[in-house]
């Protein structure tokens, strides 16, 4: 196993690794040129648009609907359902998996963030990082501006308001919001 390896996979893990390796670096800085691809085309473009995402994402549905300007760290950590909506300015950094269920609507300026880092000014000035996965079920309806922190898992047929910072997991058929989010009520 190569060095780069190694740190993949520690990343991967969710333990503590160099997030300047210059491996991750590498792999950043060719997403990001596939990102500037995707987003620098025309609107109409979509069969152009489809092809970079399956070949950034780890997996993708069939059918989806991504708006640009959308930006991610890595890519291939992200596994899109069927019948995805996500909107403008969608944030994901995936240094760890990031699963989205079928029929997930995601609104303009969602961020869904894994990466974690230390409280400890020197430790973070070191770049140590690790990465908690996040889960969204099926049927999740993100409102706008919405974000969503490293280890969270939200159940099927949730809604999350607008401007929500979602910093634990919640069950299934609830209504959340807030900040921090909590639930408002729950789906029949």
């Amino acid at each position: 196993m190569t060095e780069f390896e190694e740190i993949w996979q520690q990343m991967l893990n969710g333990e503590e690794y160099d997030a300047t390796h210059a491996g991750l670096r590498s792999l950043l800085q060719k997403t990001r040129i596939k990102l500037w691809e995707f987003n620098g085309l025309r609107p109409d473009h979509t069969e152009e648009m489809n092809v970079i995402l399956r070949d950034l994402f780890g997996s993708i549905g069939e059918r989806f609907i991504i708006n640009q300007p959308f930006r991610c760290d890595y890519g291939c950590n992200i596994f899109l359902g069927e019948d995805c909506f996500i909107n403008f300015n969608c944030t994901i950094l995936d240094e760890a998996k990031v699963t989205i269920g079928d029929n997930a609507f995601i609104g303009p300026n969602v961020s869904i963030f894994t990466p974690c880092h230390p409280i400890e000014p020197e430790r973070r000035n070191r770049f140590i990082e690790w990465a908690r996965p996040v889960t969204i079920g099926n049927n999740v309806w993100i409102g706008g501006d919405a974000t969503i922190l490293p280890g969270v898992t939200i159940g099927d047929n949730v809604v999350i308001g607008a401007g929500s910072v979602v910093t634990k997991s919640f069950p299934s058929n609830v209504v959340i919001g807030g900040n921090p989010a909590r639930i408002i009520k729950k789906i029949s």
